[in-house]
């Protein structure tokens, strides 16, 4: 009954939210307005907050994510689909048997961006949370073979029609899909693409939402919905062609891989070039194996290892038949070992300590969608620049270049799992959360920078059954040893109280401000340290500092919401002060106990939060450079005194 009383407060509370729009990501009520849909254009609705990079995304809005969106499968013939679409809202579910076929739609919307940004122009949610998308596109001429269609992200059913006829559906908000257009398409000329958009964020049921929710409150933000990563479209062989490459390399030049293709029965050859990183026009090292196999093999002598002091990648070339793709790797092993009696994480041989911030992923003006490559990578060479090695990619997950700017700066990452509600989860929404693991999993092991994957955060839509278990299991399945698992970051660590079962390879601590690090006192709910797993400091720190106006997310409810924050400092001196002192804790931690690694509360304000080292707008760093490096160092100096015997 408390359930159902819960879940109808949600139900009202969203109606009553969703009555008030427009809001989400505006700064007001205003809206583009047009005499009718023929004359409708893009213009961006003012957001709460701009970002610095909202001025060169709104006067380039043919250019807007420009980039390749895949770098573990490029080819080079492809098309990119991001720029202006025609949108609408749409009344029900019921719509989607009559797509707007040959019909121009009422607004404009900059795509990649989620509809509740500002820099989409739309800057709201659907009351019915049903939308449509529309487009023509011309097939290039450098495309003389099949047609491929795909989506880097859509949150979170989609419905793709293209020249009037039903391609395919896609249910996820996260994870990157496709379908084989070619029958569908018009090469000699245009062709229409249209979407159907159902996203009820938390309306209803239990998905994968991470910290989105319709009404926003503090740690949880303005939602997503819609188009938010790269549209383009491909060239491949029509006989057969690579979907997916799966390689997984050691730092000893071992090198497990397996080439799936579009005929999964098939095994075609496969070539496997490895580069000389000096010079991309010698091969370094050639071998062959089967498609829809794995297949094993070493380098010898070995390369260079990638580790965050030498981000060393190697470009590889993989050809199937017809089909010539590239992808890259990096050469690195990642264990949890006994070390003098003590769980650590080990690279490459080498205990590591881990430290870097929380990193939530969202942005004012695109919300989910970075403005742009340049804003995405601003944030983490920000992190590399005082020293950090690491950060938790906080319960979202970010496009591949990403990824891929992770894996050239030499950053640890621990990716999570997009949470559940926080709410009950029936059996077919558990089911739903597993095939979705799974996906977004296997999806990130070739990134040599992931080095862990987080399941549960703080007890989040995990049914108290102890679902770790067989989850766990699950993932070793799909890592095989490239990286490790987190099973529950912070709390509920059912396997622990109820069967007392040490679960995953870490035991991951939260607690604010001060940090509880692999030591002998704990707080609810953590559980004590065991001793069994790698002791980590989920989530500390969280300190939190107010600014002025122009640097705040310039929402009524987010701003009265930040006396919530942990603590707020008066001054930037004394949130230095204290956020130092916080991180000094944990190195005297890790020198006195079995600390392994921390995770800073966060980089960047978000909405209502004030305890980044950047605002939200990413204009002002509160960081005092000088003192940072030299703490980060002094955690990086202990440890290894501690690991060393000194």
């Amino acid at each position: 009954m408390a359930v159902l009383k819960t879940s109808l407060t949600v139900l009202v509370l969203a109606a009553t939210a969703l009555a008030a729009l427009p809001k989400n990501g505006g700064l007001n009520d205003e809206r583009p307005t047009y005499k009718d849909a023929e004359n409708a254009v893009y213009a961006p609705v003012e957001p709460k907050l701009r970002s610095l990079w909202w001025d060169n995304v709104t006067s380039n809005t043919d250019s807007v994510w420009a980039e390749y969106p895949r770098p573990l499968l490029r080819r080079d013939t492809w098309a990119n689909l991001n720029g202006v679409w025609e949108f609408q809202f749409a009344k029900s579910a019921d719509e989607v048997s009559k797509p707007p076929v040959h019909t121009t739609l009422e607004q404009r919307i900059l795509v990649p961006y989620c509809m509740e940004s500002g820099l989409s122009g739309i800057a709201q949610q659907s009351q019915s949370f049903y939308s449509w998308y529309r487009t023509s596109f011309k097939v290039p001429k450098s495309f003389k073979k099949n047609v491929i269609l795909h989506f880097a992200a859509v949150d979170y059913e989609a419905t793709v029609f293209v020249n009037g006829k039903k391609v395919g559906t896609h249910t996820g908000g996260y994870d990157k899909f496709s379908f084989d257009v070619t029958k569908y398409i018009n090469k000699a000329g245009s062709n229409e693409l249209i979407l159907f958009v159902y996203d009820p964020t938390d309306a209803n049921g239990n998905r994968s939402i991470g910290k989105q929710r319709i009404i926003p409150s503090h740690i949880f933000y303005t939602p997503c919905s819609g188009i938010w990563q790269t549209v383009s479209l491909e060239s491949v062989p029509a006989s057969e062609h690579i979907t997916d490459i799966d390689i997984r390399a050691g730092a000893d030049g071992s090198l497990n891989a397996t080439i799936a293709t579009s005929k999964d029965k098939s095994k075609a050859p496969v070539k496997i070039s490895i580069l000389d990183p000096a010079d991309n026009s010698k091969v370094l090292f050639a071998t062959n194996g089967t498609a829809n196999a794995p297949f094993s093999f070493k380098v010898d002598p070995a390369p260079q290892v990638w580790s965050p002091d030498t981000p060393n990648l190697y470009n590889v070339t993989v050809s199937v038949g017809h089909d010539v793709a590239h992808t890259y790797t990096g050469f690195r092993t990642i264990e949890r070992k006994d070390v003098n009696g003590v769980q650590r994480f080990v690279l490459n041989g080498k205990p590591i300590f881990q430290f870097g911030p929380l990193d939530q992923g969202f942005w004012p003006d695109g919300l989910h969608s970075p403005p742009s490559y340049e804003a995405m990578v601003y944030d983490l060479k920000y992190l590399k620049n005082l020293g950090m090695n690491f950060l938790r990619k906080h319960i979202k997950v970010e496009p591949d270049l990403f990824y891929e700017a992770a894996d050239k700066l030499g950053l640890l990452l621990m990716q999570d799992m997009p949470a559940l509600n926080i709410a009950a989860v029936n059996d077919a929404e558990q089911t739903e959360f597993e095939r979705q693991l799974d996906i977004l999993f296997r999806a990130h092991t070739g990134f040599p920078s992931v080095a862990s994957f987080v399941i549960y955060n703080e007890g989040w839509g995990q049914q108290h059954n102890a679902p770790e278990i067989h989850l766990t299991e699950k993932a070793r399945e799909i890592v095989q040893g490239h990286q490790l698992v987190n099973s529950m970051s912070g709390w509920d660590d059912w396997a622990y109280q109820i069967y007392n079962v040490s679960v995953g390879d870490y035991q991951d601590n939260h607690h604010y401000s001060s940090p509880q690090c692999g030591t002998p006192f704990f707080s609810r709910a953590s559980v004590p340290y065991d001793g069994v797993r790698i002791g980590f400091q989920g989530e500390f720190g969280g300190v939190g500092h107010n600014v002025s106006i122009e640097h705040l997310w310039n929402d009524a409810v987010a701003i009265n919401a930040i006396n919530e924050t942990y603590e707020i400092d008066k001054t930037v001196d004394v949130w230095n002060y204290r956020a130092l002192r916080v991180i000094e804790e944990l190195r005297e931690q890790t020198e006195l106990f079995d600390c392994n690694g921390g995770v800073y509360t966060q980089t960047t304000d978000v909405e209502g939060e004030v305890n980044g080292f950047l605002t939200y707008d990413r204009a002002y760093s509160r960081v005092d450079e000088e003192k940072w490096k030299t703490m980060i160092s002094r955690l990086y100096e202990t440890f290894d005194k501690k690991v060393n015997g000194a």
